[in-house]
């Protein structure tokens, strides 16, 4: 049994450009939710997108992420950043031991508008769609040259990922006053 306790650090890590993912429980292990520790540097945005099917569970651990699960009164497609619901719900700055139940068919986003990299829980049921995706996100983002966005798109539809407003990623050092967000394809 002690296969299934996984020490502070350890677990099998995908490491991109945009993300550092820890794989803390998985379906090789038994398990039907999928939990990940995840480091989401300055400048990453995940876009605001909806899942048919997943569920989905993210808890701050260290620093500070903007979250969103609502449905707003409008869904504009270039920012999700100020959106508002019909009962009035913003964009939230949430701190350590914040959490985010994300129920199926609930947009939802985070990102990390601070100066310093965030660690949170993140959770996804049902185990391993998740999973596969993190692996194929990371081959993508390994190849090293410029990231197709209609593959992206394709691949994000095999894993129940409607993309609503822009992924975008853009660490502090690379923004240039007076010029907008740089857009990746990739999570």
């Amino acid at each position: 049994m002690t296969d299934l306790i996984v020490p502070a650090g350890a677990g099998r890590k995908l490491i991109t450009p945009a993300q550092e993912v820890t794989f803390k429980a998985t379906e090789e292990m038994g398990s039907s939710v999928s939990i990940f520790e995840v480091i989401v540097p300055p400048g990453f945005d995940v876009g605001a997108h909806v899942h048919d099917d997943a569920q989905e569970f993210f808890y701050v651990l260290d620093g500070e992420l903007d979250l969103l699960c609502f449905e707003p009164t409008e869904r504009t497609t270039d920012s999700w950043h100020n959106w508002v619901s019909a009962t009035g719900d913003r964009v939230i700055r949430a701190g350590e031991g914040s959490c985010m139940f994300v129920p199926p068919g609930t947009p939802h986003a985070f990102r990390n508008a601070t100066d310093r990299p965030v660690k949170m829980l993140f959770e996804c049921l049902p185990s391993p769609i998740h999973e596969d995706y993190f692996e194929e996100i990371a081959e993508i983002w390994s190849r090293g040259t410029a990231v197709d966005p209609a593959a992206v798109a394709e691949m994000r539809k095999r894993y129940d990922v409607q993309q609503l407003t822009p992924l975008r990623y853009e660490p502090p050092a690379a923004r240039i006053p007076g010029q907008g967000t740089h857009q990746q394809s990739g999570r």
